[in-house]
């Protein structure tokens, strides 16, 4: 399984991105600094930070789905705005995709 972050460049959200990764996962973590709009939409990335599970954005919806540099939010369980998913969520994305390997 690999795990990518894109973001871009001074994201603040990048570091509790990486930390709640970190809290699930040994895994290693790749991340990749997007500085484009056209690079946005080559890779994927609707807002930053995404996460990307062996190429998938696990968090991908029809909000989320546009692409570019902009800043993404979640939606937590209880349907709040947060900076990154909660760590059940990160979990259940990792648990999901391993399923699916």
């Amino acid at each position: 399984m690999t795990l990518e972050v894109l973001h871009v460049p001074d994201c603040p959200n990048l570091a509790p991105m990486l930390e709640r990764l970190a809290e699930v996962t040994d895994l290693p973590i790749a991340t990749r600094e997007i500085r484009s709009d056209d690079e946005a939409v080559e890779v994927g990335m609707a807002g930053s930070p995404t996460l990307l599970i062996d190429g998938v954005d696990p968090f991908a919806d029809a909000v989320s789905a546009e692409c570019g540099l902009t800043c993404r939010l979640y939606r937590d369980e209880g349907g709040r705005t947060v900076p990154v998913p909660s760590t059940e969520q990160v979990r259940a994305a990792l648990a999901a995709a391993q399923r699916l390997a």
